[in-house]
């Protein structure tokens, strides 16, 4: 089977009584526009999205019939929960995650990471209260930080912005 788009998501559409088939995905799966998979059930799906911003999430129906739904299952996986104590150590562990380049969530209160062993001994040899576990990425912390010129303009990214906030000239 062929999908091109979402249908919507279980949990905002009425899906009656027809039965569930998940097509379980990693978390990182969830932004590719092109793959092959087999749900639960064994059926073959084929994603192939042509325009962008159609990342999936948790619960996203890719195909409904009278009978049966396929919807998006990510799958747990391990990850570095880090728990900041205020907002400046919330901003610190954002920074020192997004340096690295790694994409980050978030749950409740909690920040998480993929699990990573080296970040995980530099954040507790930071002192921010870390631990490790298996969860669901299902949050993603957008950003969209442009490269951070020095024009000063209305293109002026996020970086630039904060710096001048903390430290005016």
């Amino acid at each position: 089977m062929l999908v091109q788009e979402k249908k919507g998501n279980i949990e905002s559409t009425d899906i009656g009584n027809r039965t569930i088939d998940y097509l379980a995905l990693e978390w990182f799966e969830t932004q590719k526009r092109i793959m092959h998979k087999h749900s639960q059930a064994g059926i073959e799906v084929a994603i192939k999205f042509l325009g962008g911003g159609q990342n999936l999430t948790q619960g996203d129906i890719l195909f409904m019939d009278d009978k049966t739904v396929i919807a998006v299952d990510i799958l747990p996986c391990e990850v570095i929960v880090i728990r900041p104590k205020n907002m400046f150590e919330m901003a610190s562990v954002c920074y020192e995650i997004g340096n690295k380049h790694l994409p980050l969530f978030y749950d409740n209160e909690d920040v998480l990471v993929v699990f990573d062993a080296p970040l995980f001994r530099l954040l507790s040899a930071s002192g921010y209260d870390v631990s490790q576990d298996n969860r669901k990425l299902l949050n993603p912390l957008k950003t969209s930080v442009a490269a951070h010129g020095h024009n000063g303009g209305p293109g002026e990214s996020l970086f630039s912005k904060i710096m001048k906030l903390t430290n005016p000239q």
